[in-house]
């Protein structure tokens, strides 16, 4: 009588496995449970009217490349963001919102739009009180050497180090990358505290000078 032997290795194999399953992206309305996201960004007085002149500057790039609606509230004198249902991504509406940010700081559209195309970008903002405490003339005339004559000092600072500044009263803005910003608030920063035009710019050849051998 013959028996069948069945080896134990072929009752041990396990069957095929299923196929895994594939799962389309989530789209950014979904990320956020079908929820719309706002941002509002507040409109100061004096860069009211910059911003109706510039108004479809701004709107084009935020509404048709980074799929965000955009509104002027008139009454509460702000503009509002939210997203759509095919924004691709849930972070354009913080990089629209620092980008209109960053104009009603004072920025100029064709600086601040790099916001938008870059991660590496910030805004950052200090007073001059913050360095050192400054009253009537001596405050006009630190005013007077972050400018130079005709704005010269500010252009350099801002060519050496490849950001954009702001000048605004007593606050000073700053927009570059984070390194960047940093050699040139060290620059401002000197200025602030009285030293001369001619030393600030040989100490920033320098350090650009490295900059460029370390990149």
């Amino acid at each position: 009588m013959d028996v069948e032997t069945v080896s134990s290795q072929t009752q041990n194999e396990p069957g095929p496995l299923p196929p895994k399953p594939l799962f389309e992206p989530l789209k950014a309305h979904e990320m956020s449970d079908g929820r719309v996201q706002f941002r509002k960004v507040n409109v100061p007085p004096h860069r009211y009217s910059p911003l109706k002149k510039v108004w479809m500057d701004i709107y084009t790039p935020i509404f048709e490349q980074m799929k965000i609606d955009i509104r002027m509230n008139l009454k509460a004198r702000r503009v509002e963001l939210k997203t759509r249902a095919d924004t691709p991504d849930i972070s354009n509406l913080q990089k629209c919102a620092d980008f209109v940010h960053a104009f009603m700081l004072g920025f100029d559209v064709i600086d601040a739009i790099a916001l938008l195309r870059l991660d590496e970008l910030y805004v950052e903002s200090f007073e001059i009180k913050d360095v050192k405490t400054l009253r009537g003339e001596h405050l006009s005339r630190a005013i007077g050497r972050l400018s130079g004559k005709g704005g010269k000092t500010k252009f350099a600072i801002e060519n050496a180090t490849k950001t954009r500044i702001v000048i605004a009263d007593t606050k000073i803005h700053i927009l570059g990358s984070f390194a960047n910003i940093k050699i040139a608030r060290d620059s401002l920063c000197s200025l602030i505290l009285g030293s001369p035009a001619g030393k600030v710019y040989s100490k920033l050849r320098a350090v650009t000078a490295r900059l460029a051998e370390r990149f």
